[in-house]
């Protein structure tokens, strides 16, 4: 894949028939996709069926994306519905995950104690998120972990750039006091 080819070039290629192209649509934006999915059913299992999910829902209707410059916010809004329509429709399973998903590759212990502080802060945080409403934590992912703009949230969200931005403090706000809390034993 060309690094500066657009997603709709690649859109368009995919449309030709060209695998390739939808393969690299898929690495480009998986884990944006993933983000989305965790932050609406806070379990990353659950989040990566969704996410396969979604791209075969993308790959079949790939002719409805009607603006292939703007094919992340498609695709996004693909795996939004289809993580609350998971969500309302399955309870969620508790418990962690047997392998590691995306973005938590286990890697051998080169230094046990690193390891063991970064393993205790991955679960602090895991604990604080989940004590955030799905679309405080969607938000605090997309943001602080994708590094999507305020506008971008607002239009996946459906709704404005300013209450996006207060979604975004508020989800702050209350992960900071969750962790917090967990500080002091509270």
């Amino acid at each position: 894949m060309n690094v500066a080819e657009s997603d709709a070039r690649l859109v368009a290629r995919a449309r030709g028939g060209d695998a390739r192209a939808f393969e690299d649509l898929v690495r480009r934006h998986l884990r944006a996709a993933h983000a989305v999915a965790l932050g609406v059913l806070g379990n990353p299992a659950d989040a990566e069926d969704v996410c396969q999910d979604a791209f075969l829902a993308a790959l079949e209707r790939l002719e409805e994306c009607r603006d292939p410059d703007r094919f992340a916010a498609w695709l996004l809004r693909i795996v939004r519905n289809r993580a609350l329509n998971a969500r309302e429709s399955r309870s969620l399973r508790t418990g962690e995950p047997l392998e590691p998903g995306p973005g938590q590759a286990w890697i051998a212990a080169e230094d046990p104690a690193r390891d063991a502080e970064r393993a205790l802060l991955r679960e602090r945080l895991l604990a604080a998120l989940a004590g955030l409403t799905p679309a405080q934590r969607e938000v605090v992912l997309l943001h602080d972990l994708e590094g999507f703009k305020h506008r971008e949230i607002a239009e996946l969200l459906g709704t404005s750039e300013g209450a996006a931005r207060v979604q975004l403090f508020q989800a702050r706000r209350a992960l900071r006091r969750l962790l917090e809390s967990e500080d002091r034993g509270d």
